[in-house]
């Protein structure tokens, strides 16, 4: 998925680039175009594919926290004192 986001990247800042050196373009249509063609739309596209991976983490969270219901840290019991004979 990353390496779809950076080739989309990288065209949007092509087309931007032709529209700052275009005789007819300006910078700020450039600026305008990187971000509605490119910033915008990748921004909502990955927050919708992320959505699994947020809920998955959040259960994860929940779950842990459950499992440590008794407000202790996890980890090994301590073990009784030995005493000597």
């Amino acid at each position: 998925m990353l390496l779809v986001t950076i080739a989309w990247l990288y065209v949007v800042l092509m087309m931007s680039l032709a529209e700052a050196m275009s005789p007819q373009g300006t910078v700020l249509g450039a600026v305008f175009t990187f971000v509605g063609y490119g910033v915008l739309p990748l921004a909502v596209v990955l927050y919708i594919l992320g959505t699994p991976a947020r809920k998955r983490a959040i259960a994860a969270r929940e779950s842990a926290r459950d499992r440590d219901a008794g407000g202790h840290a996890p980890g090994e019991p301590v073990a009784a004192k030995r005493e000597e004979p």
